[in-house]
Parts: structure tokens; sequence; C-alpha cells
């Protein structure tokens, strides 16, 4: 039987990210990383559209914890000790320099997440971490202060064990089994599927927006984009992150009210309307496209008010503006399920945060047993605030252990 110092399971971001600082702290440790699977990093391989959305350009710690409708309050302290700049420091000091867009998220330069991939298995090559692939977790018990852990592959002693499975359920259960507390899962990060004639012909349309679910305390602002199956974007993603639970608990049946030009009313906008009512009194409301809205959502708002495609301005009456102004601010759409981004897929829950330190990230119910990532109860927003969790818990997990 094989003995380490920590073992590992899990080769993805938050595996990886701990093994190399581990190691980095105290290079006479022997580590292993575990994967249930044929490849390593699959998560990473995928972020951001296969760019890898590495982090988000947030250098606050109490702006950053903002982002996590799960495990605000206690990312607090260990944004304190890594966050933001740190992530950026860390890869530039192996080569890797990043780049912030327009709206915050940062990426490679190279905009390949094969860049972050090939770091991290060039560091344990160096450092002399082992990597073992087709290794799927059958159990772990403690006994006489060493983890023995048996996987499908193998039977191995270590004295830390790190457990980075993100929502993987089997090895929830097993820690269940334990005594730790797990929050049952539900999907977060979704799109919603719509249909409706409104919408039908405009997919790949994006516009800024806000949007509520009706009758709830939830809303959120951003890009949103009209897809084949619905609406999806920043906006309808924030929104589907923040009412993760309530939404599974309505099975995803809801009306949500969009609102076409943020900021504003419906009183400011019929008003407005009924300016242009006589400055453009000569123009077809079809035909040009006000409030910078994109002109074929434009004139599917103006048909879905009730104005044909020759009306002009002069002739719309005062339902008609109405009802344009409330199809600009207010507009409500049903929704009728979710799509989730497969590879992607992130959850709403995992162990329960009152069972697990947070300077160290180990668990306050048995020694030596640390996590990292998705499988504890912490999610964020989209933006790359999800792989900052599991840079920041990996890092001061594994200061913790070597």
């Amino acid at each position: 039987m094989e003995q380490f110092d920590i073992i590992i399971i899990g080769g993805g971001a938050a595996g990886f990210f701990t093994a190399i600082n581990a190691a980095e702290n105290n290079p006479k440790l022997r580590i292993l990383i575990l994967e249930r699977g044929k490849e390593v990093l699959t998560k990473v391989r995928v972020s951001g559209g296969g760019r890898c959305n590495v982090t988000h350009a947030e250098f606050i710690p109490s702006e950053l914890v903002k982002k996590y409708p799960r495990g605000e309050k206690e990312l607090r302290g260990p944004f304190h000790k890594f966050m933001t700049g740190d992530t950026i420091a860390w890869f530039e000091k192996r080569g890797i320099a990043l780049k912030t867009e327009e709206d915050g998220r940062m990426f490679p330069v190279t905009d390949s997440s094969q860049t972050i991939i090939d770091c991290f298995i060039k560091e344990c090559k160096k450092l002399n971490i082992e990597v073992r692939k087709g290794h799927s977790l059958k159990s772990f018990k403690r006994q006489n202060d060493i983890w023995q852990i048996e996987t499908t592959s193998g039977i191995y002693n270590s004295k830390n064990l790190m457990l980075a499975t993100g929502s993987n359920t089997k090895v929830w259960n097993l820690l269940k089994k334990m005594g730790h507390n797990i929050v049952t899962a539900v999907p977060s990060l979704f799109t919603f599927n719509i249909k409706d004639t409104r919408i039908k012909d405009l997919a790949g349309i994006a516009s800024e927006a806000e949007v509520k679910i009706k009758n709830e305390n939830l809303e959120s602002s951003g890009p949103l984009l009209i897809t084949h199956w619905g609406m999806s974007g920043p906006a309808i993603l924030k929104l589907s992150a923040w009412g993760a639970r309530e939404l599974n608990g309505r099975d995803y049946k809801f009306t949500i009210l969009v609102n076409w030009l943020p900021g504003y009313a419906e009183k400011e906008i019929f008003e407005e309307l009924k300016e242009l009512k006589f400055s453009n009194s000569k123009q077809q409301v079809f035909t040009r496209p006000q409030f910078n809205l994109p002109k074929r959502l434009w004139q599917s708002i103006v048909s879905a008010s009730n104005i044909n495609s020759e009306t002009k301005w002069a002739d719309t009456n005062k339902e008609q503006l109405k009802a344009l102004s409330l199809q600009l601010t207010a507009a409500e759409f049903q929704v009728h399920g979710k799509s989730t981004f497969k590879e992607e897929f992130v959850t709403a829950g995992g162990i329960d945060l009152k069972e697990v330190d947070f300077k160290t990230f180990e668990s306050k119910l048995f020694k030596d047993l640390y996590f990292a990532g998705e499988i504890l109860n912490i999610d964020a927003i989209t933006g790359g605030f999800n792989f900052q969790n599991a840079w920041t818990g990996g890092f001061l997990a594994a200061r913790a252990m070597s």
C-alpha cells in the first residue's frame, strides 16, 4: 500500500492548484492527484468557450464576495489572503499573462484554455506531483491519524486528504454517511426556455436589459441574449444563480418582466413616446428603431404593441403608445424550463459551510480532511468567480497541509 503526504481526489482546477502550491511550499512532500476520468482539467478546457475565464477584475474583497449567492460571508476572510491580484501574479510568475475584457472577465492573452492546462501539467512534472487517471473513489476512512483511500484501481494511505470533486453526488453521499451535512444540490447558471412569438426569429440578438422574476424579490441586469430556445446572456445567468433554489421550487415555471431600457420606468418612456408622436410625426414607427435598440427587436416590440408596419407616429393613439411603453419596460414572458451548459454545469449545494474552517478549508469534523471548489455549498454568478473560489480555497488548503 503506497503512502503519501497529501492525496487529492479530483483532477480539476481546485485539485491541481492545491497540489502545485503545496509542493512549492514543501518540495519534500509526496503528493498524488487521483482523477476518476480519462482526462484531467476538463472543466478548465471548456470554460469561457474554450478560452478559460481565469478570474474577474474585481480587486476589493468586500465587492468580490457580493458575486457569490452562496458563500458571501465565508469567503470574506479568505479573499483577504488570496484573491484576484494574487491569481494574476501567480500565473504571471509562470509566464502566463492575463487580459481584462470590457465586462471585467479575465482570460489568458492566448485566448486558449490549453495555456492554463499546459501550465498545470508542466508544474506538476517539475514538482514531481503524481497524477493518476481512472481512479474512481470507493471509500475513505481515518485510522491511526492516517487516511486510507480505496479507489477502483488501488488502495492508498495519506496523512492529508483533499476532496476537490465538484458536484459529485457519490462523494457527497460518502461524506453524509460520515456525518457531514450536505445541502441538496440544485442547478445554478442556466438559461430560460421561452416560446414566444416576440422572440421567435430573433436568435442571436443581444441587448442590455433589466430582468425581474414576477412576484419575487429577484432581479438582475446586463446583456440579454435571445436564443433559439429562449433567453440567455449575463442578465439571465446572474438571475438564475441568485434564484437557483426559488426557481427549482417552482419547477422552472415562472414569469419574468424584461425592461429593454434599463434605468427607465414605464411612465418616463410613455412621455417620451408622446413626444416622438409629434417630433417624428411623418415617420413610420416600425421603420426606424428608437432608444438604440436593435432594429429587429424594435420591430418585434412595435408589432407586439398592435402597431402595424405602415402606421406613422402621428397616427398612433394613446392605447398603442401605452402598450408600446409597457412592451419596452415591463414585457412579460412565460418561462417553461431551463437549459444548462453540460460541461460548465454549476450547482448550488454541497458541504454545509458551517462545518468548514475557512482559515484553512479544513473540515471541522475530521482532522486533515480538506475541501476546495464546488464540493462546498459555494457558487457564483458567471464571469470567472467560480474559478477564483477554487484558486483561493486551493491556496489556503495547500498552505495548511504543507
